[in-house]
């Protein structure tokens, strides 16, 4: 079992021949150090939030108010933070949440390859977003042997989104992920203010652009015509799912259907009567609707609907103790988002792996010190809220 938190013995040892950490190892530096490093128009894109971003701040805090509860006198020597999700087993239980402009945080252009190197080195999943700056076919051959996910925003065009599904299949991606809250952009005021939508000058648009079915309504390909193909994104994009097309996304795939944005028990017990296998638990970190609930305040009830089926879960988390408290209200997994962003910005493939690590270091130690040997003993002590 790999010992996560032997990352900090590495970083002190290191200290001993006068080698100090080249990124921090705290979000809140982290994130310092990152806004001074990313262009203004990523920066805004990568940090805002919907309305008076009160959900996304709300998200994060959220935490604070759950503790968990230390066990003295228990042997806590070795940690087993592994986890299996969809018939793979995973050495952690943490993945890089999909970001459709993690291609932009790197210095040239190409974060979503840099990401993929991440998940190779570190072990750690990526979900793929559909908006990539790279096709997914070269982002998957770069993860090596550690599995990915392709995560789908659902065009109108339905020969498109199956075109996407296939592509993903074929390139080896574990399953999808589909977004369900993103038909619709939601009012982002930091955006609006720079009247910035990154995609709309041309980013991130790789997937669309390479995809047979999207090249086949196009009148000139985007190579001679940019503006006009992305004129034609633009208005497939989103479509509005409804219930009714449960059967529809099922049938797109035999790969494990996640579902991501279910936040209610409710949708949660429908989805899995459908046939889905995944639950995703998220508020898209706060990026889409303002003035509801903190996600971590909803994860519990979802958790006890899902019954056996594996509910992930991001939203807000910065850090290995947060990873831990969503750990011990029942997800099956824990996604990384905004902190992973801006290692990318920082340092490219290594800076993520570092972020990465060092999350996974702090909840391994943590675990460790409160007594906790296993993500099954988390769960059955749960959390107490302060």
């Amino acid at each position: 079992m790999p010992d996560f938190g032997s990352y900090q013995n590495e970083i002190y040892f290191k200290g001993l021949q006068g080698v100090r950490p080249n990124l921090p190892v705290d979000f809140k530096t982290l994130e310092q150090r990152a806004s001074a490093a990313m262009p203004p128009s990523v920066l805004s894109y990568v940090q805002g939030g919907c309305g008076d971003e009160f959900t996304q701040n709300h998200n994060a805090e959220a935490f604070k108010r759950l503790g968990l509860t230390p066990r003295m006198m228990v042997d806590c020597t070795t940690r087993d933070l592994s986890v299996e999700l969809f018939g793979l087993k995973l050495p952690s239980p943490i993945f890089m949440a999909p970001i459709g402009v993690i291609g932009l945080c790197a210095q040239d252009g190409h974060g979503d390859i840099a990401t993929a190197r991440a998940a190779a080195a570190t072990g750690v999943p990526m979900v793929a977003s559909t908006l990539t700056n790279d096709p997914m076919e070269d982002v998957a051959a770069a993860m090596g042997d550690t599995p990915g996910f392709f995560q789908l925003y659902t065009p109108k065009d339905k020969d498109l989104a199956e075109s996407l599904v296939r592509r993903a299949e074929a390139s080896g991606f574990k399953g999808i992920v589909v977004t369900l809250d993103t038909w619709v952009t939601g009012w982002r005021p930091r955006d609006l203010n720079d009247a910035n939508f990154p995609q709309l000058r041309g980013h991130a648009l790789a997937n669309y652009f390479s995809d047979p079915r999207f090249r086949s309504l196009l009148s000139k390909p985007p190579e001679e015509d940019g503006a006009a193909a992305v004129g034609q994104w633009g208005r497939i994009f989103g479509k509005p799912l409804t219930w009714a097309d449960l059967p529809w996304l099922r049938s797109l795939t035999k790969l494990p259907l996640i579902l991501k944005g279910i936040c209610h028990p409710d949708d949660a017990l429908r989805a899995i009567d459908g046939g889905v296998d995944g639950i995703y638990c998220s508020n898209h970190g706060g990026r889409q609707a303002n003035g509801g609930l903190a996600a971590i305040d909803m994860l519990a009830a979802v958790v006890e609907a899902s019954g056996d089926t594996p509910v992930l879960f991001d939203s807000g988390v910065r850090s290995g103790s947060d990873v831990v408290k969503a750990l011990a209200l029942g997800a099956a997994a824990v996604g990384i988002g905004r902190p992973y962003a801006y290692g990318m910005a920082l340092g490219g493939a290594d800076g993520v792996a570092h972020v990465l690590k060092s999350i996974l270091a702090e909840a391994d130690l943590l675990m460790a010190v409160d007594g906790y040997p296993t993500i099954a003993d988390l769960r059955a002590a749960g959390l107490t809220r302060t």
